[in-house]
Protein backbone atom coordinates (compact mmCIF):
# COMPACT_ATOMS: atom_id res chain seq x y z
CA UNK A 1 0.00 0.00 0.00
CA UNK A 2 1.37 3.53 -0.96
CA UNK A 3 1.42 6.19 1.58
CA UNK A 4 0.04 8.78 1.39
CA UNK A 5 1.60 11.86 0.22
CA UNK A 6 2.49 14.15 3.24
CA UNK A 7 0.46 17.91 3.00
CA UNK A 8 3.26 20.48 2.40
CA UNK A 9 3.81 21.79 5.57
CA UNK A 10 4.91 25.78 6.07
CA UNK A 11 5.88 27.60 9.65
CA UNK A 12 5.65 31.13 9.75
CA UNK A 13 8.55 31.38 12.13
CA UNK A 14 12.24 32.38 11.47
CA UNK A 15 12.66 30.34 14.58
CA UNK A 16 15.39 27.69 14.38
CA UNK A 17 14.50 26.29 17.69
CA UNK A 18 10.72 25.86 16.00
CA UNK A 19 12.28 24.38 13.05
CA UNK A 20 14.22 21.72 14.78
CA UNK A 21 11.33 20.89 17.05
CA UNK A 22 9.29 20.23 13.83
CA UNK A 23 11.88 18.39 12.32
CA UNK A 24 12.96 16.27 14.76
CA UNK A 25 9.01 15.01 15.27
CA UNK A 26 9.24 14.11 11.32
CA UNK A 27 7.83 17.37 9.95
CA UNK A 28 9.43 19.08 7.04
CA UNK A 29 8.43 22.64 6.96
CA UNK A 30 8.89 25.36 4.39
CA UNK A 31 10.33 28.14 6.33
CA UNK A 32 7.86 31.79 5.48
CA UNK A 33 8.43 34.64 7.62
CA UNK A 34 5.37 36.43 8.62
CA UNK A 35 7.32 39.69 9.18
CA UNK A 36 4.54 40.99 11.11
CA UNK A 37 5.28 43.58 13.87
CA UNK A 38 5.15 41.94 17.24
CA UNK A 39 4.98 45.35 19.06
CA UNK A 40 1.40 46.22 17.30
CA UNK A 41 -0.68 44.53 20.24
CA UNK A 42 -0.51 46.62 23.33
CA UNK A 43 -2.98 46.08 26.44
CA UNK A 44 -2.94 41.75 26.18
CA UNK A 45 -3.34 39.41 28.57
CA UNK A 46 -0.22 37.35 28.58
CA UNK A 47 -1.54 34.61 26.90
CA UNK A 48 -4.06 36.09 24.93
CA UNK A 49 -0.72 38.36 23.46
CA UNK A 50 0.47 35.02 22.65
CA UNK A 51 -2.12 33.95 20.90
CA UNK A 52 -3.43 37.17 18.61
CA UNK A 53 0.45 37.34 17.48
CA UNK A 54 0.55 33.47 16.32
CA UNK A 55 -2.91 34.26 14.76
CA UNK A 56 -1.15 37.19 13.01
CA UNK A 57 1.51 35.62 11.35
CA UNK A 58 -0.38 32.46 10.20
CA UNK A 59 -2.89 34.48 8.18
CA UNK A 60 0.15 36.43 6.74
CA UNK A 61 1.64 34.01 5.58
CA UNK A 62 -1.28 32.24 4.89
CA UNK A 63 -1.91 34.52 1.86
CA UNK A 64 1.83 34.81 0.71
CA UNK A 65 2.17 34.11 -2.95
CA UNK A 66 4.97 31.47 -1.86
CA UNK A 67 2.78 29.05 0.33
CA UNK A 68 1.59 26.22 -2.14
CA UNK A 69 -1.89 24.80 -2.57
CA UNK A 70 -3.20 22.81 0.25
CA UNK A 71 -0.57 24.25 2.66
CA UNK A 72 -0.80 23.56 6.44
CA UNK A 73 0.84 26.78 7.57
CA UNK A 74 1.47 27.25 11.56
CA UNK A 75 1.86 30.99 13.21
CA UNK A 76 3.30 30.65 16.39
CA UNK A 77 4.51 33.10 19.58
CA UNK A 78 5.45 32.64 23.02
CA UNK A 79 5.69 35.12 25.76
CA UNK A 80 6.53 34.51 29.49
CA UNK A 81 3.95 35.42 32.11
CA UNK A 82 5.55 36.53 35.39
CA UNK A 83 3.88 38.96 38.05
CA UNK A 84 0.72 39.33 35.45
CA UNK A 85 3.06 40.75 32.86
CA UNK A 86 4.04 39.48 28.99
CA UNK A 87 7.57 39.56 28.92
CA UNK A 88 8.94 38.79 25.16
CA UNK A 89 12.05 39.43 23.70
CA UNK A 90 14.32 41.33 25.60
CA UNK A 91 16.02 43.24 22.73
CA UNK A 92 19.23 44.18 24.72
CA UNK A 93 21.34 42.93 27.22
CA UNK A 94 20.46 45.92 30.17
CA UNK A 95 16.68 44.58 29.30
CA UNK A 96 17.66 40.95 29.43
CA UNK A 97 19.96 41.35 32.74
CA UNK A 98 17.00 42.77 34.64
CA UNK A 99 14.59 40.16 33.43
CA UNK A 100 16.90 37.73 35.14
CA UNK A 101 16.64 39.39 38.31
CA UNK A 102 13.37 39.67 38.25
CA UNK A 103 13.19 35.61 37.51
CA UNK A 104 15.86 34.09 39.47
CA UNK A 105 14.59 31.82 42.26
CA UNK A 106 11.36 32.32 41.21
CA UNK A 107 8.27 30.61 38.80
CA UNK A 108 6.85 31.88 35.83
CA UNK A 109 4.87 30.42 33.12
CA UNK A 110 5.46 30.50 29.53
CA UNK A 111 2.60 30.78 27.05
CA UNK A 112 2.95 29.73 23.12
CA UNK A 113 0.14 30.53 20.96
CA UNK A 114 -0.65 28.44 18.23
CA UNK A 115 -2.43 29.29 14.79
CA UNK A 116 -2.76 26.45 12.13
CA UNK A 117 -4.39 27.57 8.46
CA UNK A 118 -5.51 24.89 5.85
CA UNK A 119 -4.92 26.87 2.80
CA UNK A 120 -7.25 24.33 1.48
CA UNK A 121 -10.38 25.60 3.02
CA UNK A 122 -9.34 28.76 4.65
CA UNK A 123 -9.91 27.70 8.49
CA UNK A 124 -7.61 28.82 10.95
CA UNK A 125 -7.60 27.36 14.46
CA UNK A 126 -5.76 28.92 17.43
CA UNK A 127 -4.45 27.08 20.89
CA UNK A 128 -2.24 28.32 23.93
CA UNK A 129 -0.32 25.88 25.20
CA UNK A 130 0.87 26.56 28.76
CA UNK A 131 4.02 25.34 30.74
CA UNK A 132 5.15 26.55 34.14
CA UNK A 133 9.15 27.09 34.40
CA UNK A 134 10.91 27.34 37.23
CA UNK A 135 14.16 29.39 37.28
CA UNK A 136 17.49 28.59 39.45
CA UNK A 137 18.32 30.99 42.25
CA UNK A 138 21.11 32.34 39.94
CA UNK A 139 24.17 35.02 40.81
CA UNK A 140 25.10 38.20 39.29
CA UNK A 141 27.96 36.67 37.96
CA UNK A 142 25.70 34.33 36.46
CA UNK A 143 23.72 36.46 34.92
CA UNK A 144 26.32 38.61 33.31
CA UNK A 145 27.73 35.38 31.87
CA UNK A 146 24.58 34.59 30.43
CA UNK A 147 23.82 38.04 29.03
CA UNK A 148 27.22 38.04 27.49
CA UNK A 149 26.64 35.33 25.11
CA UNK A 150 23.82 36.80 23.37
CA UNK A 151 21.68 33.90 23.75
CA UNK A 152 18.95 35.83 25.98
CA UNK A 153 18.56 38.97 24.40
CA UNK A 154 16.24 37.18 21.08
CA UNK A 155 14.69 35.15 22.89
CA UNK A 156 10.80 34.93 24.75
CA UNK A 157 11.65 35.18 27.95
CA UNK A 158 15.16 35.70 28.03
CA UNK A 159 15.87 31.98 28.20
CA UNK A 160 16.10 29.09 26.20
CA UNK A 161 15.65 25.32 27.61
CA UNK A 162 18.10 23.58 24.97
CA UNK A 163 20.94 25.88 25.27
CA UNK A 164 23.34 27.76 27.50
CA UNK A 165 19.86 28.86 29.50
CA UNK A 166 19.32 24.77 30.12
CA UNK A 167 21.75 25.12 33.43
CA UNK A 168 19.60 28.12 34.72
CA UNK A 169 16.16 26.15 34.51
CA UNK A 170 15.61 23.65 37.76
CA UNK A 171 12.10 22.33 36.54
CA UNK A 172 9.26 22.35 34.20
CA UNK A 173 6.00 21.54 34.80
CA UNK A 174 3.97 21.26 31.45
CA UNK A 175 5.03 19.90 27.60
CA UNK A 176 8.73 20.93 27.26
CA UNK A 177 8.39 21.35 23.57
CA UNK A 178 6.10 24.50 24.13
CA UNK A 179 9.37 25.82 25.98
CA UNK A 180 11.15 25.48 23.08
CA UNK A 181 8.42 27.09 20.93
CA UNK A 182 6.07 25.03 19.70
CA UNK A 183 3.66 22.29 21.23
CA UNK A 184 4.03 18.67 19.35
CA UNK A 185 1.10 17.55 20.88
CA UNK A 186 -0.92 20.13 20.76
CA UNK A 187 -0.63 20.83 16.68
CA UNK A 188 -1.17 17.20 16.75
CA UNK A 189 -4.37 17.84 18.05
CA UNK A 190 -4.94 20.76 16.25
CA UNK A 191 -4.08 19.03 12.61
CA UNK A 192 -6.57 16.28 13.57
CA UNK A 193 -9.37 18.70 13.58
CA UNK A 194 -8.36 19.98 10.06
CA UNK A 195 -8.77 16.74 8.64
CA UNK A 196 -5.48 16.04 8.78
CA UNK A 197 -3.63 12.71 10.23
CA UNK A 198 -0.28 13.72 12.19
CA UNK A 199 1.09 10.21 10.84
CA UNK A 200 0.55 11.71 7.12
CA UNK A 201 2.42 14.50 7.65
CA UNK A 202 5.58 12.73 8.65
CA UNK A 203 8.19 13.19 5.74
CA UNK A 204 8.28 10.08 3.36
CA UNK A 205 12.23 8.66 2.89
Amino acid sequence: MTAPTPAPFVLASASESRLKTLRTAGIEPIVVVSGVDEDQLVGLPPAALALALAELKCRAVADHPDVPRGALVLGCDSVLELDGEALGKPGSPEVARERWHAMRGRSGVLHTGHALADAATGRVITRVASTTVHFADVTDAEIDAYVATGEPIWVAGAFTLEGYGAAFITGIEGDPHNVVGVSVPVLREMAAELGHRWTDLWRRA
